[in-house]
């Protein structure tokens, strides 16, 4: 198969590479994306890079031994996924979409995973060509999930994520086992990620994460909390750390057996919105919490 090549407008400088192949490659798994990266069959200006480089306006991404045709056909999408997706629209205007994603959907296909969340929205929405996921949630934690439809809203959002994450306020709801502990108002411990997981270490990133008692129930505790910073499985792992771990959490620790789904809600979300308004979403608990 011959070689491609892609050119880096200005338009797109700074932004990860592995972000900016996903949204150029419509259709193409991410596994494959991140495989063909791993192997250095995919190459910016003749080297190898990892999934974080930022790209500069003129890199030359060669692609190498990819199918990839000028128009891609869109994802197969069950229609459970399908109906479930579009059921969990809460907003929508000319720049923003806002889903209350159900627990048990990833947030894109790939990794062992059919289609998701953002494959979804592609076939429902097929005039909105730049479709990108603003952040992501893990395929078990459910609730609000940034999407947006221009690729200048998405670098806007994505650039105040990445240096400014104080202004986009995200609160979370979690049942947690046992009793968690009043005073234990905030976990400042940083993580670092291995091959199949997450872990507590001093070598890592820097990760806050605020915690408030909302609710004492039988044999657990409702919590709220706050991300400070955003990296991967933070508040699970965070929880795991004080010695709480999500109900129905199996990766970290939850040892509820009755649990069929892990309790962690993204419930609150405030986004900037320009002219200094503050844009505020809710979305309440699923009911399958029992609470």
């Amino acid at each position: 198969m011959a070689e491609s090549f892609i050119e880096v407008s200005a338009g797109h400088a700074d932004r990860r590479i592995d972000k900016f192949l996903r949204a150029q490659l419509k259709g193409v798994p991410a596994s494959v994306i991140f495989r063909q990266m791993r192997k250095g069959d995919i190459r910016v200006n003749g080297r190898k890079v990892d999934p974080n480089y930022r790209l500069q306006e003129g890199d030359r991404i060669r692609l190498w031994q990819m199918d990839l045709p000028a128009d891609l056909p869109p994802p197969v999408v069950e229609k459970r996924i399908f109906k479930a997706v579009v059921d969990s629209v809460l907003f929508e205007d000319a720049e923003l979409l806002v889903v209350n994603k159900p627990a048990g959907i990833p947030v894109h296909g790939g990794s062992g995973h059919g289609a998701g969340v953002i494959e979804a929205l592609r076939v429902k929405y097929p005039q909105e060509r730049d479709l990108e996921l603003v952040h992501r949630l893990d395929r078990d934690t459910s609730g609000l999930l940034l999407v947006s439809k221009s690729t200048s809203v998405l670098r806007e959002l994505q650039e105040i994520l990445r240096d400014r994450e104080e202004e986009i306020y995200r609160g979370y709801l979690l049942k947690v086992e046992g009793a968690w502990p009043d005073g234990l108002r905030q976990i400042d411990v940083p993580l670092k990620r291995t091959e199949t997981t997450v872990v507590p270490h001093p070598d890592g990133l820097r990760a806050r994460t605020y915690f408030e008692v909302v609710k004492r129930l039988s044999g657990a505790t409702l919590v709220k909390a706050q991300l400070a910073t955003g990296r991967k499985h933070q508040i699970r792992v965070h929880a795991q750390y004080a010695g709480h771990p999500i109900v129905g959490d199996r990766k970290y620790g939850g040892r509820m057996k009755q649990a069929s789904m892990m309790h962690l809600h993204a419930a609150e979300l405030a986004v900037p919105r320009g002219a200094g308004r503050l844009q505020k979403f809710v979305a309440p608990v699923p009911d399958t919490w029992g609470i």
